[in-house]
């Protein structure tokens, strides 16, 4: 019933697969409910096009540091799907665990997977080059 931005995502947030306004044709609904049944995810045209320029406006501004921190995670999701533990991969690349956990939590949240195990075979999918490299001797 609302035409909020900030109603609509936070609807979209929670789990949401369609969002249509109250004044929607019966026709429009009926497409809509098989558009979601489908998988598909609806939000009235209008209604898109505003929460997109909405979101525009709230996204910080990138930084500089963006590649170096693509190029880092990026590393550390390598030596995961190597086998190698945080700890190995913080002593490797002289980070801290912590901050190893921390980049593995976001990578994780981006790729939509539950675990590192999941993260590792997505990595490996998608970089068919990145054999399991030996371990190091410890």
């Amino acid at each position: 019933m609302s035409e909020s931005e900030q109603d609509v995502a936070q609807a979209l947030e929670a789990g949401a697969k369609g969002y249509v306004l109250k004044g929607t044709s019966g026709s429009d609904l009926i497409r809509t409910m098989f558009a979601v049944s489908r998988g598909e995810y609806y939000v009235t045209p209008g209604l898109a096009a505003r929460l997109l320029t909405h979101a525009k406006r709230q996204e910080p501004p990138r930084t500089t540091d963006l590649p170096e921190l693509i190029r880092r995670r990026s590393q550390i999701l390598a030596q995961v799907a190597r086998g190698f533990t945080n700890k190995e991969i913080a002593r490797t690349l002289a980070l801290s665990e912590k901050t190893v956990k921390h980049h593995m939590t976001n990578v994780m949240q981006k790729l939509r997977v539950r675990n590192r195990v999941e993260a590792a075979m997505v990595f490996r999918k998608q970089s068919p080059a990145a054999a399991p490299a030996e371990r190091h001797a410890r």
